[in-house]
């Protein structure tokens, strides 16, 4: 049953192809995007269990074994990571049907978020660093499309910045892999993990490892992130949500794998750069969070903090950090589109942008207010919310490392968090209202759907970690210890 794992690829790519054939039929479209996602899921999480009960899965196309041959690896890492991706874009593209309007549906919407949602599977279950390329690409060319789809002004503008910096990294990433493939002969992932240890991490390879490091640095918003705010902040709201809860995910994923698998014999040089990065990078978010007045960029800073937070565990590189890092990946994951759901909902009904011209909003829409709440408490790590467990293993981490800086950044990022969005809360939700009843802007009631179905998944992952710790702890063992995997897949 290995052929399963190719599925989460597969089956939004037909969607896609199929749907760009029937693109004025709306409600058909809606329909089969729906149900193509929520059978993502399914078959996501039997991927998920099957591994934690016989192990890791490998797929080789063509019947060549790896590493000549192109090889689609699942382990429980990036297994949680398909599954929670397929959750939150079942749960989008739910809103979607509501707030994106006719006019984008009929522009190819759906199809170019199957498109997308296959990149980003692709990425994670991709055994060799040719393919994390070719999936990567897959991803973004989707991505490029969503971000200008109604072609307002604005999207266009910020769409140049954010091309442009996706180009030029995407360069670097293959000059990166002809580099690599140039010094061991190899871009199985395995394989190199293999052959870096046998040759030893040189000065060359140190140095190929860091140019990845900025490859993916660039992708995912770690210290690189000055395309970030403007182009999550333009786009409508289910897209962005999309790429707020995805996009920088499957860029710190690669920094997660390529420098747990490949390049950790010299954690001095390369752990200790990103290190620093991590820390520049919160420095940076936080004080994003704290300048802007402007929901959508006080969110999009937010995300950067969270690409800062969830690679402290790789920098650290002690056991139980990394299992926080898995952990909070998944919520942030969840906790990210729902932020981005209800601050675009919020923009919505208030004619807004700016806090400061808004207030007293819970009077009418009660729902929109707590849901906020709720998210600010699982963001800063209140318990029993889901950002609570992952960010006190990955502090433990940091304790048990003596990274202390770290430590201490880590802490002081989530009260920055949990400032910037009470801020929000009070003076949006909170006060005096300043519209009349007659003035408020109705709601479809299904758009309380998902938002309240991702408010109850952070519940549910902070109440009932305990099932989901068996998959984390398997994860865990496989990014600490290299071995587990070169035998899944190399067998050797």
């Amino acid at each position: 049953m290995t052929n399963i794992i190719v599925l989460p690829i597969v089956l939004p790519l037909l969607t896609a192809i199929f749907l760009i054939f029937i693109r004025k039929r709306l409600f058909l479209q809606r329909t089969l995007s729906f149900i193509s996602l929520l059978l993502n899921v399914i078959v996501s999480f039997y991927i998920l269990d099957t591994i934690h009960r016989d192990g890791i899965l490998r797929l080789d196309f063509g019947g060549w074994a790896p590493p000549f041959g192109i090889s689609f690896v699942a382990d429980s890492f990036s297994a949680l990571l398909v599954l929670t991706t397929n959750i939150v874009s079942l749960l989008i593209v739910t809103y979607a049907f509501f707030t994106i309007g006719k006019k984008r549906e009929k522009l190819y919407f759906y199809s170019f978020v199957h498109f997308l949602i296959a990149g980003v599977n692709g990425s994670f279950l991709t055994g060799d660093l040719f393919n994390l390329f070719v999936t990567f690409e897959v991803m973004l060319l989707a991505s490029y499309v969503l971000l200008t789809l109604g072609a307002s002004k604005k999207q266009l503008v910020e769409s140049f910045t954010y091309v442009a910096i996706n180009v030029i990294a995407s360069s670097l990433f293959l000059i990166a892999i002809a580099y690599l493939y140039g010094t061991l002969g190899s871009l199985n992932m395995a394989d190199l993990s293999v052959r870096i240890k046998e040759v030893g991490q040189t000065p060359l390879l140190t140095t190929i490892s860091l140019l990845f490091l900025v490859v993916f640095s660039l992708k995912s918003g770690l210290l690189l992130y000055q395309w970030l705010p403007g182009s999550y902040s333009t786009p409508p709201t289910a897209i962005a949500a999309l790429f707020g809860a995805l996009l920088t995910k499957v860029g710190i994923y690669a920094i997660i794998r390529t420098f747990t698998l490949l390049f950790y014999h010299d954690t001095g040089v390369t752990h200790r750069i990103l290190g620093v990065m991590v820390v520049l990078t919160l420095f940076g978010g936080m004080i994003g969070a704290l300048a802007y007045r402007n929901l959508r960029y006080i969110v999009a800073y937010n995300v950067i903090i969270s690409v800062g937070f969830i690679l402290i565990g790789p920098a650290v590189m002690e056991a139980s950090a990394l299992s926080g890092t898995v952990y909070y990946i998944i919520h942030d994951m969840i906790v990210k589109a729902l932020l981005f759901l209800i601050i675009g909902t919020v923009i919505y009904v208030s004619k807004a942008e700016n806090f400061d011209e808004m207030s007293g909003l819970i009077r009418y829409y009660p729902t929109l207010g707590w849901s906020f709440f709720i998210t600010t408490l699982a963001l800063a790590g209140i318990p029993p919310l889901s950002g609570f467990l992952g960010k006190i293993l990955l502090l433990q981490g940091t304790i048990t490392g003596k990274a202390f800086l770290l430590l201490a950044i880590g802490l002081l990022s989530s009260f920055i968090v949990l400032y910037s969005l009470l801020r929000i809360f009070m003076n949006v939700f909170w006060g005096e209202t300043i519209i009349d009843e007659e003035e408020t802007k109705p709601v479809h009631r299904a758009i309380y759907l998902p938002i309240l179905t991702l408010v109850l998944l952070s519940f549910g992952l902070g109440i009932g970690g305990q099932f989901i710790a068996p998959y984390i702890e398997d994860a865990t063992m496989v990014l600490m210890n290299p071995q587990i995997y070169i035998e899944a897949v190399l067998g050797k």
